[in-house]
């Protein structure tokens, strides 16, 4: 996302006074009358930003977890749009470090925070009045397994391959194999009774909690960019945290157990929990996600960086699927 020039000149719509502003990752920072922001383009759904901003006032007013909260602008809008319709979103910023992915402590801090977060993050009355529908993983994992049929087709049909796709096309099957597998088992388990539960419960996500959206200063922890809030197991969030934080540790499983632990003692993790996790790490997201960057990118150059990619998710497969065995044995 990229933030130009001319789209500073909305910030004249807000009701503050900016005394600088400079680029940022994707983003311009402003310094304000009230604190440092962030302003940012908005590509998602206009309604989404609705949920996250009731998702964020409700963690704000608990007053236990620091999360950026959005500013609205003299129209009391949370999104401003430029002549061509392109919508911005003007939010607090925080300064602090990063959460290291390396750093067991750091990771332990994450999970905790997570849980206590989860436990605040129930919005049944607003999830029911706006009818905000609960995610489906089953057909989710449906639709990636789909995609991989069609590129495995795409590989066996195509008379001259590069060494990326010979590489690619000698290691597929497997990975396609469990990818069905998986997902077959998630639409067998997949219940009506689950999605209704998530629906009256109103359990929502971060949507997209890593490493990065994670900031430690004087003692405390903030977290950010909630665009991708959505109403699924509070699983989706742990799960990719951990499977983030495992694929760069070689999918150590005294720190994934010590990790679920600490998580664990803060909220409780249910026999569905536990399931939720064991899908979303069997399932080969990475090697999806290799597979479709190759396919929908232009395949005249495929860069160097794919094969690396590959080359390190074959070397951690063995490491995984004893990670599977050891902590989720009685699932």
């Amino acid at each position: 996302m990229k933030v130009n020039d001319r789209a500073v000149s909305l910030l004249e719509q807000y009701e503050l006074t900016v005394n600088r502003t400079w680029k940022g990752r994707g983003a311009i920072l402003c310094d304000t009358d009230r604190g440092l922001k962030i302003f940012m383009e908005y590509p998602y759904p206009r309604e989404k930003i609705i949920l996250q901003d009731a998702l964020l006032t409700h963690i704000r007013e608990a007053g236990t977890t620091r999360a950026e909260s959005i500013v609205r602008n003299k129209e009391n809008e949370l999104l401003c749009v430029d002549t061509d319709q392109t919508a911005y979103v003007l939010k607090d910023y925080f300064t602090g470090q990063e959460c290291s992915v390396r750093d067991l402590q750091d990771c332990r801090r994450a999970v905790v925070r997570l849980a206590k977060l989860h436990r605040l993050m129930y919005l049944p009355a607003y999830c029911a009045q706006n009818e905000v529908r609960a995610f489906s993983l089953s057909r989710e994992f449906e639709k990636h397994t789909r995609e991989l049929k069609k590129v495995y087709k795409f590989l066996r049909a195509k008379s001259q391959r590069g060494d990326f796709e010979l590489f690619l096309l000698h290691y597929f099957l497997p990975f396609y194999e469990k990818a069905k597998q998986v997902s077959l088992l998630v639409q067998a388990q997949e219940s009506e009774a689950e999605q209704e539960h998530l629906q009256r419960m109103g359990s929502l996500c971060h949507g997209d909690y890593q490493y990065h959206n994670i900031l430690f200063s004087a003692g405390d922890e903030a977290v950010v960019h909630f665009e991708k809030c959505v109403l699924d197991s509070q699983m989706r969030d742990l799960g990719l945290f951990l499977r983030k934080v495992l694929e760069k540790n070689d999918w150590d499983v005294n720190m994934g157990l010590e990790l679920l632990e600490a998580y664990d003692k803060e909220k409780t993790l249910t026999e569905t929990d536990r399931r939720q996790l064991y899908y979303r790490f069997a399932y080969p997201e990475k090697f999806w996600k290799i597979v479709n960057f190759y396919y929908n990118n232009g395949k005249a150059w495929i860069p160097e960086k794919n094969t690396e990619k590959l080359t390190r998710v074959l070397e951690q497969e063995q490491n995984r699927e004893r990670f599977l065995k050891r902590v989720f044995q009685k699932v």
